[in-house]
C-alpha cells in the first residue's frame, strides 16, 4: 500500500504533467515515471488521472481550512466567505498553471466538467462550513453549485492577474459575491411565495381510501 509520502509524489508528478502536458497529453504511466514508482503502487493508490485530481482538491481544502482565521468568527458572513475564497486561491497558487489546463480541458470535454463540477461543490460545502456558514440542506446545496459557477468565473480572471495584491481578481471575488447575494435574495423571496401554494396543495389533497381494491394491481414502489 502506498504511504502518504508516496501519494503527494504521485500528485505532485501528476500535477507537473497537467501543467505542462494539460489533461490529454500525458497518461497514468507518465505519472508513475514522473513519481518513480512502479505502475502497481500507482494503481494502489490512484486509479485515474481524475483520482490524481480528486486528492489534489482535498489537499487544496485541508489547507484552506488549517488557514481560517478564528479573528473572522465575530466578521459579517459575508467577510468570511470573502477570505476563506482568497485563502483558497493563495493555495493555489503554487498550482496555477495546472489549474489553467484542468480549466482549458474541461471547456472542451463535457463529462470532464461533469467530473469536475461535482468535486467542486463539495469544495464549496466545504468552503461554508470554513466560514462558519450552513453546509447542508437544500439551500446550502444550491448556495454550494452557486459559489462553484462564482469561483470558476474568479479563477477565469486570477489566471491571469500578475498584481501580486491580485486587485483584479479580489474585485471580481466582490462582483460574484454580490451577484450572488441579489440570486440568494430572490431564491428566499421565491420560496416564501410558494410556501402558502405548497400549503393549500397539500391541504386539498384528497384523503387515501380506506378500504383499497383487493383485486387492484400493485404500485412500482412495492415490487
Amino acid at each position: 500500500m502506498a504511504t502518504q509520502k508516496t501519494k503527494q509524489k504521485i500528485v505532485s508528478a501528476f500535477l507537473s504533467l497537467l501543467a505542462e502536458k494539460g489533461w490529454t497529453g500525458f497518461d497514468m504511466s507518465d505519472v508513475a515515471e514522473g513519481a518513480g514508482v512502479k505502475l502497481s503502487v500507482l494503481r494502489g493508490a490512484f486509479a485515474t488521472k481524475t483520482a490524481c485530481f480528486k486528492a489534489f482538491v482535498a489537499d487544496i481544502d485541508q489547507t484552506v481550512l488549517d488557514r481560517v482565521d478564528p479573528e473572522m468568527s465575530d466578521e459579517p458572513a459575508r467577510d468570511r466567505l470573502f477570505d476563506v475564497l482568497m485563502t483558497r486561491l493563495d493555495a493555489l497558487q503554487p498550482h496555477r498553471e495546472a489549474v489553467r489546463a484542468l480549466m482549458t480541458a474541461a471547456r472542451k470535454d463535457p463529462q470532464l466538467a461533469l467530473t469536475l463540477n461535482a468535486d467542486a461543490r463539495v469544495s464549496q460545502r466545504w468552503m461554508l462550513t470554513a466560514a462558519g456558514l450552513p453546509s447542508s440542506g437544500v439551500r446550502a446545496q444550491m448556495i454550494a453549485q452557486g459559489l462553484v459557477v462564482a469561483f470558476s468565473r474568479v479563477v477565469d480572471v486570477w489566471l491571469d492577474d500578475e498584481d501580486p495584491g491580485l486587485a483584479r481578481t479580489m474585485s471580481a471575488l466582490d462582483r460574484q459575491l454580490d451577484d450572488g447575494e441579489v440570486w440568494l435574495s430572490r431564491l428566499d423571496r421565491a420560496g416564501r411565495m410558494l410556501k402558502p401554494l405548497m400549503r393549500r396543495a397539500r391541504t386539498s389533497r384528497p384523503a387515501p381510501s380506506q378500504s383499497p381494491d383487493p383485486d387492484a394491481p400493485a404500485s412500482p414502489s412495492a415490487v
